[in-house]
Order: structure tokens, then C-alpha cells, then sequence
């Protein structure tokens, strides 16, 4: 039957698009969208040199929190999320950086790293409320997309000392370029869970902090007939801390609409980092 295929489609969409966010990786990185300060003094350098970093307590207290983005809800990542590093393997050492932003992450060796999940409040439903049995199928479908039709993102903070901020961000970067060909992410016990990416494309950035970049991250969901989907993050350095946002819409990704990393996510963070 049309709906049940519709169910699963959503489903299989749904658990795709959460895999996409199962990842982990290590290296280095630069990028078009990248916003940098080139040129700076000797003075400037020493003083990045001796950058201290923040601890995981520092940077929980600097993390948003409920209250902190007006029609969003803000709480733990939970299990959704690897919950390190090393339970996800990448198969380009390049892409790494990128695979580990977007599981929340740090993409370098950190000091210290948290995390947090900023979901968009439900919106209110524009229609009269029907019963599951009274809807036709194309209604069905609408209001189930509806339903998913909002932003989930992983917001991950790390701070390193030194220069570590702007390798790691370099890293990510970099990855952008070298991975465009896509990569491939294994989790699960066994690598045996496996989500392929056809592709990473560089997006706009908010050119927020100190250098920012952003890309898409492209990959064909299963049960539609070899449709894409992809799922946004975007990179920003505050000094020795970065931040990385990692968005999915599974509502959006199932039709087809334009989406990205929600601009007031993104200022709310950073104001919290002024």
C-alpha cells in the first residue's frame, strides 16, 4: 500500500539521515569559504602560540543552554551520537576532520570538548487536525513530513592550546577540498553500520569568529529510487575554542527542500564566546 511504502520511506530516511550524524575521524585541513586573517605580526603569532585552552567544564558553562535560543530546544546529545572519537572509522585519513564535526566532535586533539542538541520548537500546524484513517494518502504524507519538518543540530565546542584551534580548523578546511569526492563513515560493533557520502560541497559560511567555513555533505537515501539528501555543518574558531554545528532536517530531506544550519543557533553560540 502507497501510505505504508510512505511510512517506511520516512523511516529509512530518518534512520539514514541520524546515521549521517554517527561519526568520527582525525587530520588536518583550509577552504574557499573560509573567513582568515593572513599577514599577522610576530606579536600576533607568539600570543597564538601561548594560547591556554579551555577545560570541558569551562566550555559547558560557555555552551547554550534552555533559554538561550528563542524557538529552540536546547539538551544533551545523548545516545543519538557517538560518544567518542573511536567509535566510528573513516576510510580517507583526509575526511576525518570532517566526519568527526559532524558527529559533534572535536575535529583536532583538544584540550577539552562538549557537546549539546539545539532542536526546533514544533511549529503549529496550519490545518484542521484529521484522524490517520480520514486522511487520503497524499494528505498522510504531507502531514508526516510536516511533523519532521524542523532543524535538529549537534552543537559541539573544543579548545586547544596554542596554534591547535587554527590546525584543526585548517583540517577541516582542507577536507573540504580533498574530500569532495565524498568518503565513507562505519559504526556500529564490527563497522558493521556504514553510511556513504557521494559527495561534500562547500556552502556559505556565516563568517562569524574569527574564520569560518561551511559544507554539504551529500548521500543517497534508501527507498528513493536514488534521490539525495544532505545534511549541513558549519565550522567556526572564537580565538583557541571551535565551534561546530552539525544541522539535519529530516522533514526537508524527505521533500527535497532547501535547509541549512539556523542562523539563530549559530549567533546565540557566538555571543556566548564574546
Amino acid at each position: 500500500m502507497k501510505r505504508s511504502s510512505g511510512i517506511r520511506l520516512c523511516v529509512t530516511v530518518a534512520v539514514s539521515a541520524l546515521s549521517l550524524a554517527l561519526i568520527t575521524g582525525c587530520s588536518d585541513g583550509g577552504s574557499d569559504d573560509a573567513k582568515s586573517n593572513d599577514g599577522k605580526s610576530n606579536a600576533e603569532g607568539t600570543a597564538k602560540n601561548s594560547a591556554k585552552a579551555l577545560s570541558a567544564a569551562e566550555l559547558k558553562k560557555l555552551a547554550l543552554a534552555k533559554g538561550d535560543v528563542v524557538g529552540y530546544e536546547v539538551g544533551s546529545v545523548g545516545k543519538t551520537y557517538p560518544a567518542t572519537k573511536s567509535a566510528v572509522t573513516v576510510d580517507k585519513a583526509q575526511c576525518r576532520p570532517l566526519a568527526w564535526a559532524m558527529a559533534g566532535q572535536a575535529p583536532g586533539d583538544a584540550a577539552g570538548a562538549t557537546n549539546r542538541m539545539v532542536t526546533e520548537a514544533k511549529k503549529p500546524s496550519s490545518s484542521p487536525s484529521k484522524s490517520v484513517e480520514d486522511m487520503t494518502e497524499e494528505e498522510f504524507d504531507d502531514a508526516f513530513g510536516a511533523a519532521l519538518d524542523r532543524t535538529t543540530t549537534v552543537v559541539g565546542l573544543s579548545s586547544y592550546d596554542g596554534d591547535g584551534a587554527e590546525k584543526a580548523f585548517k583540517s577541516v578546511s582542507d577536507g573540504v577540498k580533498s574530500c569532495s569526492g565524498g568518503f565513507t563513515i562505519a559504526s556500529g560493533k564490527d563497522g558493521k553500520d556504514s553510511q556513504k557520502y557521494t559527495g561534500i560541497a562547500a556552502e556559505k559560511a556565516s563568517n562569524t569568529g574569527d574564520e569560518s567555513v561551511a559544507f554539504g555533505a551529500s548521500a543517497v537515501m534508501e527507498d528513493s529510487g536514488g534521490q539525495t539528501g544532505t545534511v549541513h555543518t558549519e565550522v567556526v574558531r572564537h580565538g583557541s575554542t571551535l565551534v561546530t554545528y552539525y544541522t539535519v532536517n529530516l522533514g526537508a530531506l524527505m521533500s527535497t527542500k532547501a535547509y541549512d544550519v539556523p542562523s539563530a543557533v549559530i549567533d546565540a553560540q557566538a555571543a556566548k564566546l564574546k
